[in-house]
């Protein structure tokens, strides 16, 4: 990683950690805790995969650490700034500047061209685009010739990897995931998931990834197993198998209360 990349992404900083985060929703005998009590710390370079049962507050965990959605009590901290307290303006800029995202639904605005999609980022934020960053991050993500393509013009490996590519030549600090191969056949999720995995490895980038797939999950350094918002076991580098034989175990607690 270069010295600017660096510096960009404010060197020392913790790149994620959550303390204590529970998340509530609505009152009195409706009331549903998405999150109840979870603790973590991400560091640097590191591709953190997040699993459990439907409903274990996957997306919950991953909207609270992006600061997309307030903890009830807690503190979330991103790139070292406690999210406590921030306006949304302030928390617009820190997202902005610092984080990078990659969704199921790709997200790209179909009017415009792959470059287009890759430079949006750059042009809401009032900056010139690197037109040789956006177009080493479409050569590495395969794409070098279709950067005039549309959306449309696109399958939909293809416009993922157009998202890859948008969050690649943003240089953001963290990247969140959210189901990002959930829509893709097999080959091309494992193309995704290099690419993934080569940001952190090779740029650094301190990746969360919520996942249903243990094939997805095992991509990752450390797997996280959710229930009921709590953080019930964590994995260093484990199989698919080992993560499938899990989750079918959580499954069954699950079915058995």
């Amino acid at each position: 990683m270069s010295a600017t990349a660096t510096s960009e992404r404010g060197a020392g900083a913790t790149p994620v950690a959550l303390e204590q985060i529970t998340k509530t929703y609505g009152a009195g005998a409706g009331t549903v805790r998405a999150l109840d009590g979870v603790s973590l710390v991400l560091p640097e370079g590191s591709f953190t995969a997040v699993m459990g049962p439907s409903g274990s507050g996957k997306s919950t965990l991953l909207h609270c650490a992006a600061g997309l959605d307030a903890p009830t009590t807690g503190r979330a901290v991103l790139v070292g700034q406690d999210l406590t307290g921030l306006s949304e303006d302030a928390l617009t800029r820190l997202r902005r500047d610092h984080v990078a995202f990659v969704f199921q639904s790709f997200n790209l605005i179909p009017t415009l061209t792959a470059a287009q999609n890759v430079a949006l980022p750059e042009i809401l934020a009032g900056r010139r685009p690197d037109e040789r960053a956006i177009d080493a991050a479409l050569d590495r993500v395969g794409l070098a010739d279709r950067w005039r393509h549309r959306p449309s013009e696109l399958s939909g490996g293809q416009q993922q990897r157009v998202a890859i590519a948008r969050a690649l030549a943003a240089r953001a600090a963290v990247l969140f995931a959210d189901e990002p191969t959930g829509a893709l056949d097999t080959r091309t999720a494992a193309s995704i998931l290099e690419l993934l995995r080569a940001a952190a490895v090779e740029d650094g980038q301190t990746i969360l990834m919520t996942t249903h797939d243990p094939v997805a999950a095992s991509s990752a350094d450390t797997v996280i197993f959710l229930v009921d918002g709590r953080i019930v076991e964590q994995m260093t580098r484990p199989s698919a198998d080992r993560i499938a034989a899990r989750l079918s175990h959580l499954s069954s607690d699950e079915r058995a209360r």
